[in-house]
């Protein structure tokens, strides 16, 4: 370009009306900043003599002189950029892509020219190297480690280099990655990283041109613009139209840094959203077409985001490729500590206080928070405190760390807040947890009556902190110390019902309260902090820090919130036991745990870390009210098993003795009758401690499932333990590795007459015919043992046979017997019926899914014919026999008396068989009150039959009808018999049917009309809107008495639902339910609920 045409390009006077902006002191720093100012070689610097002494025009004159063409407007640019001035930068820019766009044809043509030599990128990566280049400064504004390097670390590097690699599992190029990951775990040094690397092309050269960088802290103090002058604000000049880029998307990057401090809702709908990059619009609407691919759609993007806004940020993006970024290492934490400080010794004592901690130890995966909760501890140590006291909970160390801050040092330490401006800065941090903000701009400081004099005494000292970057941005030092003095501002209400703001901080509570880490996550670490701050002895602490006087009357709040939710239904489904247990122990107050457990009678906890041994151990042992306890351990003892130390010493003895404590809970609550320790993993030394707290002489218990468990040390301690406790009634070792030799062990004990085991369930716990004999022998011995379940073993019928030696015998005491699925056949019917035949007692047989088929069945029905035979409830489900059963089963129907509970499901009965069944269950002498017949290929030929049952059988409570065609012509019949005021019916069961929406009119009157029918299931049937419309009306209905009601209401559309929810509200003793079987009677699934 020549001189000529650089000067109409970059017009002289152009650059004087810049300068003339500038008041006496920023002209005096600019030309100091344009002294420093190195310039291309081959090109001079202006003598610093005649900068000094020039005036504004003399200025500008020099400046064209020495740097000629644009290279004037460069180096102007390059200062006014250091001086901060972006509005100058803008506005000059535009004007030099105004002038771009003015050209005439034949001077366009030569800068076209000239720009395919000059726009190749090289000024924008030396711009981005001098912005972004990451120094590796030791010296840290709060004085970190001199040998701490605060850089990437190698894993770090290599994950930057792969974050765009094909997926292998979907063969497919990530367009858009997420990195997530904690505050301050080094989000943003990575992708700063990741822009100097690309500039000086060592990262992404074969895959991105260009690469640009938005910051959030930016981003929210834009106005309106277009996209362009969004991401050009690093663009120099001499690199050409940067819209020339722009026609290559696929070859773009952009990086958005700190999504979760953006101040937009992002609410705007898709298909208003703009794809042209050259239209003004709001920041926000710009990049939310950025984020959803309607701009730019080709171009690749890289987010970092806090983890807590993931779930704001996930549906706005077209399939996002997550990354989290974890932080330091157990290992790397351990190194950084001990580089904290000189003293080993010390040094090992502040690592060993902070690891007792798994929470408080997680915290230091961010290197700054581990540099200052280090420097608080070794404050403490110089005081001679216990630091593996203040190390105990998180809320007693940042108790200490933000005391520390608030400790005046000497006499020309910074000044202390009042008790109003920390309310207010209290109440600003609390509104930022709330909303997940963690930048404030000055309006949000004016607007929670923070001046700029307040402001200065919290930077002073270092709770606040002013972005060097950014204007007008501060954030607390920590996002933990926004958290805690968020909760501060919770004890500091002292007088809540007469505060302007104390309803909406009481509505606060009670959501803050309801709120879930699964949920909200946001406000985890904050409720944990508040949970501590009821602990007086931290209360009294802080009124000295901060001379000031504070409240606990939310300590009395929070006990009335838990007392609510003992009017709840099911409690256990409301409270998510392991957080609370959490929080609790944060507060280190016995007796206020001892008060907040008191209301629950019932616990489940999944355990599976340390912490959550440790929470629950504490507060297990403070719930004098629990009867029932409902466990599973996973992974806690694994290491134990996996480790070559001795299980005494590792970690301390410390799952050792939580374990302990929690088992104590067995003989120390005198109303726990029923533990449920199913699919745990338990070391042999685990085992060995709930053993000996089992057989305590004050164990309650009545009630033990260990179902799906590991017996390392075999079966004979559990056997013991029958004999010793002479409560426990109930055993359940469903799915656990028993085997033939455990059941010897447990033989043994049921023949003590120190047993008084009543139900034993050993379903699927790989026994064969072996054990069968010791099993028999134990029956005959045993005198409180009547129920049995050996489900789904390989039995055979050579085993049967064995059992059935017992159950022909006098002594045998056995009540319930269930024999599902192991292999039985007709050879085992025959020792079965012969048994049965001499046996008084049993009243309960399960002998489903076994291939018994017709042959079998009529042995079977041979028994039921006996005068003797007592048996009450038979289960015949999937037993492989057909009509021609119907026969013979109606026969021995007729003549038994005792049978009340028949179970056919499953099988081909078919209208045939069912017919020859109806004349015998609408017989007056018929008892049958529960009859299920799922499956069997019936269809609406039978119901006529079926109708007849229900007016004539007034002995039949429940009918299940499940899985057969019966289609609305036959239910309709059905209906016509439940109006019938001799039908007594009360639960129904019409589950995949193929109903539609015509039955329910029928059923509507049914339900209005039929005052006994209190459960109905409907699932799996498809009546649509009109027809869920139609049960509503009536479930509305006074005149309704249905309490259950079977129907999945995700299978409908919105507003079908909105009505089943709208019921559930003006009718609650409805209960709507998807898995109809759990609210079976549990007479009805005897064999499988004992």
């Amino acid at each position: 370009m020549t001189d000529g045409s650089s000067s109409s390009f970059f017009p002289d006077f152009g650059l004087l009306l810049y300068l003339e902006e500038l008041n006496k002191e920023e002209l005096n720093k600019f030309k100091l900043l344009l002294k420093n100012e190195t310039m291309e070689s081959g090109c001079c610097q202006i003598p610093w003599a005649e900068v000094k002494k020039a005036k504004r025009e003399d200025l500008a004159n020099l400046i064209n002189k020495y740097y000629p063409g644009e290279q004037a407007w460069d180096v102007a640019l390059k200062v006014f950029g250091k001086m901060n001035l972006k509005d100058l930068c803008e506005r000059a820019k535009a004007e030099i892509n105004w002038t771009v766009h003015s050209l005439g044809p034949e001077d366009a043509r030569t800068q076209e020219e000239q720009g395919e030599q000059m726009c190749d990128g090289t000024e924008y990566r030396t711009q981005i190297k001098e912005k972004y280049c990451i120094t590796w400064d030791k010296k840290c504004l709060f004085g970190e480690p001199e040998n701490f390097h605060p850089g990437v670390a190698q894993k770090d590097h290599e994950l930057l280099e792969h974050l765009f690699d094909v997926d292998v599992k979907t063969g497919e190029q990530p367009q858009t990655v997420v990195l997530q990951g904690p505050a301050g775990v080094g989000k943003t040094t990575l992708v700063r990283k990741a822009m100097v690397d690309w500039a000086q092309g060592s990262l992404y050269q074969q895959r991105f041109s260009y690469v640009f960088y938005l910051n959030a802290r930016e981003i929210n103090q834009l106005s309106e613009r277009n996209f362009v002058q969004m991401i050009s604000k690093d663009w120099p000049s001499t690199e050409g139209p940067i819209e020339r880029i722009m026609s290559q998307p696929s070859s773009l990057l952009f990086i958005i840094d700190s999504f979760d401090e953006l101040n937009f809702a992002f609410e705007e709908p898709e298909s208003v959203l703009c794809e042209d990059w050259t239209q003004i619009h709001p920041v926000s609407f710009l990049l939310s077409s950025l984020l959803r691919k309607v701009m730019l759609p080709e171009s690749s993007l890289l987010v970092t985001t806090r983890l807590t806004a993931w779930k704001k940020l996930k549906p706005l993006l077209k399939n996002p490729h997550p990354v989290e970024l974890l932080g330091m290492s157990k290992g790397a934490r351990e190194e950084y500590i001990y580089q904290c400080f000189e003293d080993r010794k010390r040094a090992l004592q502040v690592f060993s206080s902070l690891r007792s901690n798994e929470m408080v130890f997680s915290m230091c995966k961010v290197p700054l928070v581990c540099w200052l909760l280090c420097t608080c501890l070794e404050q403490q140590m110089e005081k001679g405190g216990d630091i593996m006291l203040t190390c105990k909970t998180t809320t007693t160390l940042f108790t200490c760390y933000v005391s520390s801050l608030f400790s005046p040092v000497g006499r020309n330490g910074p000044s202390l807040p009042t008790q109003t401006q920390l309310i207010r800065l209290c109440h600003l941090a609390a509104k930022g947890v709330w909303n997940m903000t963690s930048v404030f701009y000055r309006e949000n400081l004016r607007r929670h009556g923070l001046s700029n004099s307040d402001v200065s005494v919290f930077l002073d000292l270092n709770i606040l902190q002013k972005d060097a970057e950014y204007e007008n941005c501060y954030m607390f030092t920590l996002l933990h110390v926004q958290e805690f003095l968020a909760a501060l501002f919770y004890v500091m209400q002292d007088k809540w019902g007469t505060r302007e703001n104390s309803f909406q901080s009481l509505e606060d509570l009670k959501l803050l309260l309801e709120s879930k880490c699964s949920k909200d996550p946001h406000l985890t670490q904050m409720k944990c902090f508040l949970f501590g701050l009821l602990n007086e002895d931290q209360v009294k602490e802080l009124e000295k820090t901060f001379n000031c006087k504070m409240s606990l009357e939310i300590k009395w709040k929070i006990l009335q919130w838990l007392e609510t939710l003992r009017n709840s239904e099911d409690i256990p489904a409301q409270v998510e036991f392991l957080e609370l247990f959490y929080y609790l122990y944060e507060t280190q107050d016995e007796a206020y745990i001892s008060q907040a457990m008191s209301y629950f009678q019932k616990v489940v906890i999944n355990i599976c870390g340390k912490i959550h041994l440790l929470v629950s151990s504490v507060c297990l042992k403070h719930c004098r009210c629990l009867q029932t306890m409902k466990l599973s351990i996973t992974v806690v003892f694994e290491k134990m098993l996996n480790s070559s130390l001795p299980d005494e010493i590792w970690d301390g003895g410390c799952i050792t003795h939580c374990w302990q404590d929690l088992c104590s809970v067995l003989h120390t609550n005198e109303h726990l009758r029923e533990l449920n320790l199913c699919h745990s993993n338990l070391n042999e030394l685990a085992m060995k401690t709930f053993y000996q707290e089992l057989r305590h002489p004050n164990c309650k218990l009545q009630r033990l499932l260990m179902r799906f468990l590991s017996f390392p040390g075999g079966c004979w301690d559990i056997a013991s333990s029958l004999t010793h406790n002479q409560n426990l009634m109930h055993l359940d070792l469903k799915g656990s590795d028993i085997g033939d030799s455990g059941v010897e062990s447990l033989c043994e004990a049921l023949k003590h007459p120190e047993c008084k085991l009543q139900n034993l369930s050993l379903e699927s716990c790989d026994l064969t015919t072996v054990c069968c004999l010791n099993i028999s022998k134990a029956l005959v011995r045993s005198q409180s043992l009547v129920f049995l379940n050996l489900s789904t073993n390989q039995l055979l019928d050579d085993g049967v046979k064995l059992l059935c030696e017992a159950l022909g015998h006098p002594k045998c005491h056995l009540e319930r017997l269930s024999l599902e699925s192991c292999g039985l056949t007709v050879v085992g019917c025959e020792d079965l019926s012969l048994a049965l035949i001499s046996n008084k007692r049993l009243t309960h047989l399960c002998l489903a899914d076994n291939v018994l088929g017709d042959d079998g069945i009529k042995l079977v029905s041979d028994v039921l014919k006996h005068p003797q035979c007592n048996l009450q409830s038979l289960v015949l489900r999937r037993c492989h026999f057909t009509s021609l059963s119907g026969e013979p089963l109606s026969s021995s129907l007729l003549r038994n008396k005792s049978l009340t509970h028949l179970d056919l499901g499953s099988n081909w009965l078919q209208d045939d068989g069912v017919k020859l069944l109806c004349d015998v269950f609408r017989h007056p002498s018929c008892n049958l009150q529960d009859l299920e017949l799922m499956g069997c290929v019936l269809t609406s030929v039978c119901c006529l039959d079926l109708a007849s049952v229900i007016l004539n059988n007034p002995h039949l409570r429940s009918l299940d009808l499940g899985n057969n065609d019966l289609q609305d012509d036959g239910v309709k019949i059905l209906y016509q018999a439940l109006r019938h005021p001799n039908c007594n019916i009360q639960r129904l069961g019409l589950e995949y049917c193929g109903l539609t929406s015509l039955c329910c009119q029928d059923l509507s009157s049914t339900l209005r009309s039929n005052q006994n029918l209190i459960k109905i299931n409907l699932t799996r049937n498809t009546l649509g809107y009109e027809g869920i419309k139609k049960l509503c009306e009536v479930l509305r209905s006074p005149e309704c008495r249905l309490k259950v009601l079977g129907v999945c209401k995700e299978a409908f559309d919105e507003k079908a639902q909105k009505l089943l929810e709208a019921v559930q509200v003006s009718n609650p003793q409805v209960i709507i339910v998807h898995d109809y079987n759990d609210h079976s009677d549990e007479d009805g699934s005897w064999w499988r609920y004992p």
